[in-house]
């Protein structure tokens, strides 16, 4: 007993261990897109719909021992799959599916050993259950559950600050083969029980439980959908529309596993009538917080609202799971089911929503679907939880359309796509001040005046008296054109400082900014320069160009949640550096709520022997906002003319931070204390 136990608790953390050591590797190759994540996880909930099949399959079918021996030979053949290294050859050419991309190198990086965890669980119940029939074996999936999250919250906290990404993936490599050494003897072991039955057990039976109907089945998929839909619906809303925390979608995630153990765990946790009332209320509550847009800003209540709402419907969502679960002989398809939700939930929110929703809408969606869920549960319960459970859908109803017809005010144009939702916002409050914004989620990516004498100037971070402002107006007048190179189109908001003769060449992964960059606004137009945009990653597309000699080269790609890491390494300067004239200019745009960005770009520099300083404009201009710039240079002498020096400041050095590389970064190092 306690073998298994053991075994089921390695395989559930080294299942969780994998998946953000595996995200972090590949992230850089797709531009640093919070989308990654969101892909992994279809994969993930889809390996685990296999493995679960497969053990429910192998319980079925086989006799005891064939299925020992048929699962030690897959727990040996699943090495062939290490160490957890991607291969360069995935690295995206920039015009693929990013999607299909990122599924496909999973599945040849880390299927095999990925699955092979999958089947642990449900497996090593079905064999526990069949030699000791007195206990419940669904303590067991609790018990996975919790070793699930201690590796989701120990890895941001404990491994990920202070161990190199790729020695990470080698230790993992060891951890997954002394496991399977674990499962190997386990298995065998379970032959020795002392219930072992030579053939598989009649289903039927005068003294046997039928088997669960179909139509229970698919409730248990239902159920799993369901929450896994909320998860993943909750976490964009939170991370993209509420506050673009770093690292914020570890919240929801622990959360839902954290009900999971509360459902399946000893003592029954889940208290139905408790649950149910407050499982409507949370569904009103986060319905009539989206809707209300009054309380857009605050963000303590948006947060509060939506991560226990979530731990409260998720909750209804499993302690129904957990009260309809069927006796240990049918848990195999039991588990099978809920996996196949949780894929199906997880597959809606990250591959269908993109394509069939202009915008972040499927929690609206789901919020309405787990209404319509919860009135079908109570449908024979006392009439007071049918009330509770109309009510749910009106309001989630009239919230969800109120959510909606909220974003589209003031909207003139939506884009989505694997990158997240790009709007056009166009205000008029008055002629002079009538302008258009470019927003990605809760974060300004350019912002045009229509005035003839405005439109045509540069705004928000970018003015003449940001970083990139004085660097550009310092070169001004030039005898010979500029070269500039940007990292992040936007609004194309830089090419207002092209003359004519320039070249401003411009890289971005999104081709939707592109189409709203060329389209929707005139700064690409209405530029002396000649424009040139490589679309794809911008590290990817320098690494595969000759010199391009830039006299200025803008990072401009920070901002919020989405740190794109790989343009702030060691790696990432060395590559930046090969494209510079010898009195270019590298300016990065640290602007950032949460992280201090600064001190890392000055460590890069002095390793790399580089003069390093920093502009910071307090917005106070009628078309600025409040920017920081880190310009860094191989000659200290451009950094000295008038227009930067009387705006430039020393950085403070952090010496006892480690150097940011490819291999290693901290986000928690960076955080702002203030």
């Amino acid at each position: 007993m306690l073998l298994t136990a053991l075994t089921i608790f390695a395989s559930a953390f080294l299942l969780f261990l994998l998946q953000p050591i595996i995200a972090k590797q590949i992230l850089p190759w797709f531009g640093g897109s919070a989308a990654v994540w969101t892909t992994c996880l279809v994969f993930f909930q889809s390996a685990l719909l296999l493995g679960y099949a497969y053990a429910d399959a192998v319980v079925r079918k086989l006799v005891p021992r064939a299925q020992v021996r048929l699962h030690a030979v897959l727990l040996v053949a699943s090495l062939i799959a290490l160490p957890i290294t991607p291969g360069e050859a995935w690295k995206p050419l920039g015009t693929e599916n990013p999607v299909w991309r990122i599924l496909g190198l999973l599945a040849a990086t880390i299927g095999l050993p990925y699955f092979v965890l999958s089947t642990t669980s449900p497996l090593l119940q079905a064999w526990f259950a069949r030699s000791y029939p007195g206990p419940s074996p669904y303590r067991l999936f609790a018990l996975s559950n919790l070793a699930s999250m201690l590796a989701l919250l120990g890895y941001p906290f404990l491994l990920e600050p202070f161990v190199p990404t790729r020695l990470q993936a080698y230790g993992w490599s060891i951890g997954y083969a002394l496991f399977v050494g674990l499962a190997c003897a386990t298995a065998f072991a379970s032959l020795r029980a002392p219930a072992t039955a030579a053939a598989p057990a009649p289903i039927d039976g005068p003294d046997v439980e039928a088997p669960p109907p179909i139509s229970r089945q698919i409730l248990w998929c239902v159920l799993a959908a369901t929450a896994s839909l909320l998860l993943l619906a909750t976490t964009n809303h939170i991370t993209q529309n509420i506050a673009a925390v770093p690292l914020l979608w570890i919240v929801p995630l622990a959360i839902y596993l954290l009900t999971f153990i509360v459902a399946f765990g000893r003592g029954g946790l889940y208290v139905r009538d408790v649950f149910l009332g407050m499982a409507a209320a949370a569904l009103a509550a986060m319905a009539w917080t989206l809707g209300d847009s009054k309380l857009t800003h605050d963000l303590a209540l948006q947060l509060g609202v939506f991560n226990v709402g979530l731990a409260l419907t998720c909750m209804f969502c499993h302690g129904e799971l957990a009260r309809l679960r069927p006796a240990p002989r049918y848990l195999t398809r039991f588990y099978l089911m809920v996996a196949a939700g949780g894929a199906g939930g997880a597959a809606l929110v990250a591959i269908v929503a993109p394509l069939v929703l202009p915008a972040h809408f499927e929690l609206e969606g789901g919020l309405v679907l787990c209404a319509l869920l919860f009135l079908w549960q109570v449908r024979r319960d006392h009439w007071i939880y049918r009330i509770f459970g109309v009510a749910a859908i009106a309001v989630t109803l009239l919230g969800g359309f109120w959510s909606v017809r909220e974003f589209y005010d003031s909207t003139t144009l939506t884009a989505r796509n694997f990158y997240g939702v790009l709007r056009v916002q166009e205000f008029s409050p008055d002629e002079v001040n009538r302008h258009l914004t470019l927003m990605h989620g809760t974060i300004m990516h350019g912002r045009q005046y229509l005035e003839r004498d405005f439109r045509r100037q540069p705004s928000t971070y970018y003015t003449r008296d940001s970083g990139i402002g004085r660097v550009i107006e310092s070169l001004h007048p030039s005898l010979t054109p500029l070269k500039v190179g940007i990292i992040g189109l936007g609004a194309g908001t830089i090419a207002a400082y092209g003359a004519p003769g320039d070249v401003y060449r411009f890289y971005d992964i999104n081709p939707a900014v592109v189409n709203i960059a060329r389209n929707v606004f005139t700064y690409l137009k209405d530029s002396d320069a000649k424009i040139e945009i490589a679309l794809g990653d911008a590290r990817l597309s320098l690494e595969r160009e000759p010199p391009q000699n830039f006299d200025v080269l803008a990072i401009d790609a920070f901002s919020s949640d989405a740190i794109p890491v790989h343009l702030i390494t060691s790696e990432a300067l060395s590559v930046y550096e090969h494209h510079m004239k010898p009195t270019g200019i590298i300016a990065f745009h640290v602007t950032n709520r949460y992280l201090d960005l600064a001190p890392v770009v000055e460590a890069l520099a002095t390793a790399h022997g580089l003069a390093a300083v920093e502009i910071h404009d307090s917005g106070l201009g009628a078309l600025a906002n409040s920017s920081d710039w880190v310009l860094v240079a191989r000659d200290p002498a451009v950094l000295k003319k008038p227009l930067i020096a009387e705006a430039a400041k020393p950085i403070t050095p952090h010496r006892d931070w480690r150097l940011w590389t490819d291999d290693f970064n901290n986000l928690f190092q960076v955080l702002r204390r203030d």
